[in-house]
């Protein structure tokens, strides 16, 4: 019989990894810097090709491109707030380098969806959105203006107003020929009369506005009187109720004019104990309230309220746009 021979077994070889040549590193390296490259190009065209960001509305006049002088940008400022004041409308200019890529339309109709010029549910704001370096300019215009400044009348501004000002140079010229045109229409409009000043509520105010003299003298001068004839606790509250109409008038704003009012009350209501706890030397001969003293301190404040009256900038005012308005070139 024969033997069956017995299966050899296997050798198991242990194959070490392939060590990657010079010249597979080489590849390597190009094509990460390929791809590298690739990466910073899209990432630039993407920055190239993106919408120009509508900047904060932080005032009437927003020069992007330091075209007008302070001088020109501050009397521009004044003449659309004496129009706010006095007819209620609103315009706003904006100067931007370039709204590419898109069109001045797509960019101005952005920018007053944005700023909202003009009164809510009125809508009677305008803007005017110059592209200096595209050479185009767009004059948009709310709801409640569209029946004055028509398109045929902003084109009309735009031609013969503005752009014959820009092509010689004179951007401030141009800018401030057609802000006054625009404001000898809006001013033959009827719209609703502007809300006074001092009824419209603010949400911030200046703490040291609580220190003007125009709220000090008269708590010092009339709240002791009030108090002698009405008693400490109606006549505290006289004090504290007039404070407040005069805070609210000057301020504008509800919130400091009730915290006027309150701070004035309280201290009309103990301020013989304040007077009482200092030394004997130094209170008033009349042993209630020391008022007399204060008289020949106040030197007139009528400079702090002419600054109140004419107010700060609040940005806009709800308006809504629907694209009325022209555009044009020089």
């Amino acid at each position: 019989m024969k033997r069956k021979s017995r299966p050899r077994p296997r050798s198991i070889s242990i194959r070490r990894p392939r060590q990657p040549s010079n010249g597979t590193i080489r590849l390597s390296a190009i094509s990460a810097a390929r791809a590298f490259i690739l990466a910073l190009t899209l990432c630039w065209f993407g920055a190239a090709f993106a919408d120009v960001a509508v900047p904060p509305f932080k005032a009437e006049v927003v020069d992007q491109t330091a075209t007008l002088s302070s001088g020109d940008t501050a009397a521009l400022t004044q003449t659309l707030r004496d129009l706010q004041r006095r007819k209620g409308s609103q315009i706003a200019v904006l100067i931007v380098p370039t709204t590419q890529p898109e069109t001045i339309e797509q960019y101005s109709i952005r920018v007053a969806d944005a700023w909202k010029v003009g009164r809510k549910k009125i809508d009677d704001g305008a803007l005017m959105v110059i592209a200096k370096n595209d050479r185009h300019l767009r004059i948009e215009v709310g709801y409640g203006l569209e029946g004055a400044l028509t398109d045929v009348t902003t084109r009309r501004i735009i031609d013969e107003v503005i752009t014959p000002k820009f092509k010689s140079g004179d951007f401030a010229g141009g800018v401030t020929a057609g802000i006054n045109r625009m404001i000898r229409v809006i001013d033959g409009e009827p719209l609703p009369a502007p809300e006074p000043p001092h009824w419209k509520n603010s949400t911030s105010f200046d703490p040291t506005d609580l220190f003007n003299p125009f709220l000090i003298i008269p708590v010092l001068l009339v709240g002791g009187l009030m108090r002698s004839m009405l008693g400490r606790l109606v006549g505290s509250a006289a004090a504290g109720g007039l404070v407040t109409l005069v805070a609210w008038f000057l301020f504008g704003s509800l919130l400091a004019a009730v915290l006027a009012g309150v701070i004035a009350s309280m201290f009309v209501m103990f301020g013989d104990s304040i007077t009482s706890a200092q030394p004997a030397g130094r209170r008033g001969g009349s042993g209630g309230w020391a008022g007399g003293g204060y008289g020949g301190s106040y030197s007139g404040g009528g400079s702090s309220s002419s600054s109140s009256d004419s107010g700060g900038f609040s940005g806009g005012g709800g308006g809504s746009f629907g694209g009325g308005g022209a555009s044009g070139s020089w």
